[in-house]
């Protein structure tokens, strides 16, 4: 495709050789172009074609757009705002789906429920054996399989023995600790470092959460 060729003669006594039949290089033959990333709002996508004769492969990078924008098809999604980013990012990722009827609710409560299943669902949502001891976590719920997960891998311990409370706002406290837990749960460097002397309210803090908070803010 890109060099030419020639017939080359050799003389068989005493080795001189001359070339004729000059023919140029054919270029390539390029299939259509391919898109194999396509581009969201923040990021770069990218496609591809391939010549058919000698294989090679030529990208090129298609801009940013928000002609495939994940969260478009939210009602209530402003896509002006500082959440924009992450909205796309959780719905691309399958990590959120939103609350039904084409709604987000970027500035709603989020339930332990609900945060339970976003890690659930960050662990690509691993089958669940066994059932945990919390009366309030009905079965058939959207949070019923996550809540499980995360109480037999060690992420929740509930408010109480019997209890979780799926349907109560997550604090931040609690939100940080889910975190920690998780990341311990995926082999995450979770050594805990630093201090908290820069907070003037760190003694309203669980117990529970003073070491997931600590290793959050380093």
């Amino acid at each position: 495709c890109t060099t030419g060729g020639y017939t080359e003669h050799t003389c068989t006594v005493c080795g001189v050789t001359y070339r004729d039949t000059i023919t140029p290089a054919r270029g390539h033959s390029w299939s259509e172009w391919a898109v194999e990333q396509a581009p969201d709002c923040f990021t770069a996508g990218l496609e591809t074609r391939t010549c058919s004769v000698c294989k090679e492969v030529e990208t090129r990078v298609l801009p940013a757009c928000s002609d495939n924008c994940p969260s478009k098809d939210f009602q209530d999604v402003d896509t002006t705002r500082w959440y924009h980013e992450g909205g796309d990012f959780v719905v691309s990722h399958h990590i959120m789906n939103g609350v039904g009827n084409g709604m987000f609710l970027p500035n709603g409560i989020l339930t332990r429920g609900q945060l339970v299943t976003m890690l659930y669902r960050m662990a690509e949502s691993p089958a669940v054996e066994g059932k945990t001891p919390f009366t309030d976590v009905a079965e058939g719920s959207f949070y019923t399989e996550a809540v499980a997960w995360a109480y037999s891998n060690g992420i929740v311990k509930g408010m109480t023995a019997t209890t979780f409370a799926p349907n109560a706002s997550v604090t931040r406290e609690q939100l940080v600790t889910f975190l920690y837990r998780y990341a311990k749960l995926q082999g995450e460097d979770v050594t805990v470092t630093g201090e908290l002397k820069g907070y003037t309210d760190t003694g309203k803090l669980g117990d529970f959460a003073m070491e997931a908070m600590t290793w959050a803010v380093e």
